[in-house]
């Protein structure tokens, strides 16, 4: 390895690829404390920053963050519990989701939570039902809004126009009367998600002004509090080229101004953002091992050991134009010859591909390449059953020690689930798979 090889916090990539194998995600908690403490510092301090688990819902990181005063909004059990297990406090967890089911809404009920985001009138009257059965007397709520105008500058959109997101503005002005009837469930505000990757601060904070706009008009019309707000989240990190990360000063100047003037009218009110790829992006590395180099009609390839499998993002799936994620040889450094290469992942498909002509100093078998920027929606995200591979280990450095926190799916841990029929006896008798018939 050469001088230049990649080093988070003195441990180098050789010796994280030694010790935990790879394909390996690999998460810094300076860099996550960067992103939390850099936003929490500027930001108004009525406004509480949440960590939407579904970026990255790994138990560690998700600790980490909430030990340093993040909060979590969560849209599944699994993220609840997880949110539970790393120790972040019910009155700091809100929940949320277009299709909970009902034992998700039980949880919700005798979760203590700060919030259920009810997402349809029908949601919020299920609800009710729910804690009427359970002899809960106030069971807190948002009503998320599907707002009337249309969003600017996000990479995707989730608001503004027909959704499966929220309840129209219109149908909520018209249910004063439904909500006056609630017994057990109580609403506290609003919730508004407008998109994600907002790379311009204009547009954030214009969002913000409407979305604070519209739920001051909506309490008054609904006859609701305004006891809390939540105006979503999307702020978004650079990936590909000609792309530049939010101006941060900007950002929050722009955001705080309108929640002072908002706060003026309605003091004492609890603001939330709820951010997942702004906080995790930055810290993650995305790590795999060269097992091959070869030339295909004049391109130079280098197949590796992961791919779509572990990091569909940085693959483009989904993209109308395949862009790449920012790459670099963690072995030889960013210095020296460069080639353009493809590189590519294990999987029997042409769409798993990391990088298409990514410049890198000459790659040999064996050496340790990165997709940066990779903390965020990695394995969350993508299909880690494609071809039985499983998911990968995941590592955080901490102190400079590096720290295993999630192991890597074996070929047992996926058989273990499977049942296997018995054709030739009994029709319903069923075999687990046992361990120790891999002995055999």
């Amino acid at each position: 390895m050469s001088d230049g090889e990649w080093r988070v916090q003195g441990v180098s990539a050789s010796e994280l690829a030694r010790e935990f194998g790879t394909p390996l995600f690999v998460y810094d908690s300076e860099v996550l404390k960067a992103s939390y403490a850099g936003l929490r510092e500027r930001l108004h301090p009525a406004v509480d920053v949440l960590l939407s688990l579904k970026a990255n819902p790994n138990v560690s990181v998700c600790s980490y963050l909430g030990s340093l005063g993040a909060g979590a909004e969560v849209s599944s059990l699994t993220e609840l519990n997880t949110a539970q297990w790393a120790g972040i406090p019910p009155e700091r967890t809100i929940f949320l989701g277009p299709g909970k089911t009902r034992r998700e809404l039980e949880a919700c009920v005798s979760g203590d939570l700060h919030a259920t985001v009810c997402e349809s009138l029908e949601e919020l009257l299920v609800l009710e039902r729910i804690a009427r059965e359970a002899g809960v007397d106030d069971v807190p709520v948002l009503l998320r809004i599907n707002p009337d105008f249309h969003t600017k500058g996000s990479g995707l959109a989730m608001g503004g126009k027909p959704r499966q997101f929220g309840t129209d503005v219109e149908v909520l002005r018209g249910a004063s009367g439904m909500l006056a009837g609630l017994r057990r469930v109580r609403v506290l505000g609003f919730h508004v998600y407008m998109g994600t990757r907002f790379l311009k601060h204009e547009d954030l904070v214009h969002n913000t002004e409407q979305i604070l706009r519209i739920v001051s008009e909506l309490a008054v019309e609904t006859g609701t509090s305004l006891e809390t707000v939540d105006f979503g989240g999307g702020f978004g990190i650079a990936y590909f080229d000609n792309e530049k990360d939010l101006d941060i000063d900007l950002l929050v100047a722009g955001i705080n101004d309108v929640v002072r003037s908002f706060l003026r009218d309605h003091p004492g009110c609890r603001l939330i953002t709820e951010l997942g790829r702004y906080l995790t992006a930055l810290c993650g590395t995305y790590m795999v091992s060269a097992l091959y180099v070869k030339q295909s009609m004049g391109e130079h390839f280098v197949v590796t050991d992961g791919g779509t499998n572990h990091h569909m993002a940085a693959v483009g799936v989904g993209s109308f134009v395949k862009r790449n994620f920012p790459m670099r040889s963690l072995s030889r450094g960013r210095d020296g010859g460069s080639r353009e290469y493809t590189v590519t992942g294990p999987l029997c498909t042409p769409n798993d591909v990391l990088g298409r002509r990514v410049l890198l100093p000459a790659v040999e078998p064996g050496d340790l390449l990165g997709v940066e920027r990779s903390g965020a929606y990695g394995p969350t995200a993508s299909p880690g059953l494609f071809l039985s591979h499983g998911y990968p280990s995941e590592v955080l450095v901490h102190n400079g020690v590096p720290h295993l926190v999630r192991t890597r799916d074996r070929s047992t841990d996926l058989l273990v689930k499977q049942r296997l029929i018995d054709f030739t006896a009994d029709p319903e008798q069923t075999y687990e798979y046992r361990e120790q018939e891999l002995r055999k």
